[in-house]
């Protein structure tokens, strides 16, 4: 019978969770369902001064708008809990003490200060900075010594000699000598457990069986491989490495802050939709096989595997994110457009929600869906048919007080006035007659003047539409005041 696949997501929320966070939270959600596998959400928080419970929450809380639900986690439960590291610390300690009754780590007296100053001699003769093993074989008259001191020792995982090879299912056989990776600290002279130690405990104890992560995190493999030796685990036994390319920024560089990376959080209130995200993280260094950018996440789910994801980094490219952001809006029936977008509508106070409000809104939104690439677009793009008397842009201010702008709303009006019937296509014949056919004007310089004036923008919805749900009375009030203040 084959091993149940289990992945696991583990970030250490210090902030928002961030591009590189969830892409690797994607790739290890879809690979779980792909193969009807299990996915554990595991909050790495033993840095509780900078890991708090609001980064916790938030965390929570942008997984589940992402769509990313778990099995095993908070809020879920699971058989292999606690699964928030910092309740989870008396593992780590019994671990660590076993670890020295087996020979396998030992305890290190060295302060601060001796540690660098060793690497500063290491770095003055040229040495690859690292620790010296001055601890290794330490007498029990030293040891007491150091006791009397007061100082307090960290635990060290002895490295053997040799190296450390294993099979990245990304990048193929990747091998680490061990002259490069020194004795590492497992747990602080404070008791608190380093990165190395409960990162391998908690996989083992939670049965992972394939960790994909950042390729940020390659480098440590060979200190979780060990941890897994010293726990007595057989090699066929341990979980399988995944390491995803790194996420670079339009400048060529590992996206970070400075280069342009902002938080999911950011995205969510610029209007990208959650499975726009996804579908382009998807893309981060996977393919479908195919040239479709435009999927969903059942076709992610049946069509991932980690041997499509490319070892190469991949460029993160915000043009691309808001063209396939825009393909999930037009793809909205208009009830799901609404509910989107009144959020931001209410947000900005362009309405209050009432039914006269909800329904001019819902016969607006389908004039707007295929013109907008974030959700927060509908605030300019709506904002214009709640207001009782219209802004007017300063940028478009010029145009409009310029004289040929005011003879077009003059004979615009005696155009519209006498008008019967009030649609969209009524109100296009009646001003391309005059403007056009009589006036001979071309339709940017016909049209323009009228779009701002009843918009406040020479930027809007198509205009006659909106000038049919504004109404006859408003639409020629608008103008009509636009033309009486030039006078």
């Amino acid at each position: 019978m084959a091993k149940e696949i289990r992945t696991r997501f583990a970030p250490s929320p210090t902030g928002d969770l961030h591009v590189g966070n969830i892409r690797t939270a994607l790739f290890d959600w879809a690979y779980a369902r792909h193969t009807g596998g299990k996915l554990i959400f595991r909050i790495e928080d033993t840095d509780r001064e900078r890991v708090t419970d609001e980064y916790i929450s938030r965390a929570i809380e942008t997984m589940k708008w992402l769509g990313l639900q778990w099995d095993e986690g908070p809020e879920v439960g699971g058989d292999h809990g606690p699964y928030l590291q910092s309740q989870r610390l008396p593992i780590y300690t019994e671990w660590a003490e076993r670890f020295i009754a087996q020979g396998d780590a030992y305890k290190c007296y060295c302060t601060p200060d001796e540690l660098e100053a060793r690497r500063e001699k290491q770095r003055e003769q040229n040495q690859a900075p690292g620790y010296d093993g001055a601890c290794r074989t330490l007498s029990s008259e030293t040891i007491a010594a150091f006791e009397s001191e007061g100082r307090k020792p960290a635990i060290r995982m002895r490295m053997p000699e040799g190296e450390t090879r294993f099979t990245d299912l990304i990048r193929g056989e990747v091998t680490f000598e061990h002259r490069f990776v020194p004795d590492f600290v497992l747990m602080r002279g404070d008791g608190s457990p380093l990165y190395t130690l409960a990162v391998a405990v908690d996989d083992v104890l939670m049965k992972v069986t394939h960790i994909l992560r950042g390729e940020d995190l390659l480098s440590s493999t060979p200190r979780q491989i060990r941890v897994y030796q010293a726990m007595g685990i057989a090699p066929e036994d341990f979980p399988a490495f995944a390491h995803l390319p790194f996420v670079m920024g339009e400048d060529n560089a590992k996206l970070s802050k400075r280069n342009g990376e902002v938080s999911i959080a950011w995205y969510r209130e610029e209007g990208f939709l959650p499975e726009a995200i996804c579908n382009y993280l998807a893309l981060l260094g996977w393919s479908p096989g195919d040239d479709r950018e435009n999927i969903t996440m059942a076709e992610l789910v049946d069509l991932f595997t980690v041997e499509r994801v490319n070892s190469s980094p991949a460029r993160f490219d915000m043009k691309k994110l808001e063209a396939i952001n825009g393909d999930k809006i037009r793809a909205l029936s208009i009830e799901e457009f609404l509910a989107r977008a009144l959020p931001f509508l209410l947000k900005e106070n362009v309405i209050t929600g009432t039914e006269s409000e909800l329904a001019l809104v819902r016969r607006a939104l389908p004039i707007i869906q295929e013109r907008i690439a974030r959700m927060k677009d509908v605030v300019p793009m709506l904002k214009f048919f709640f207001v009782d008397q219209v802004q007017i842009e300063s940028e478009s201010k010029a145009k409009i007080a310029e004289e040929p702008a005011m003879h077009v709303l003059q004979r615009t009006l005696l155009a519209l006035e006498p008008l019967q019937e009030w649609t969209h296509a009524a109100i296009e014949a009646a001003l391309r007659a005059v403007l056009i056919d009589e006036m001979g004007l071309k339709p940017r310089l016909a049209f323009g003047p009228v779009r701002i004036a009843v918009t406040g923008s020479h930027i809007s919805p198509p205009l006659f539409e909106s000038m049919e749900l504004l109404g006859k009375e408003s639409s020629i009030a608008r103008i009509r005041a636009v033309v009486s203040s030039a006078q």
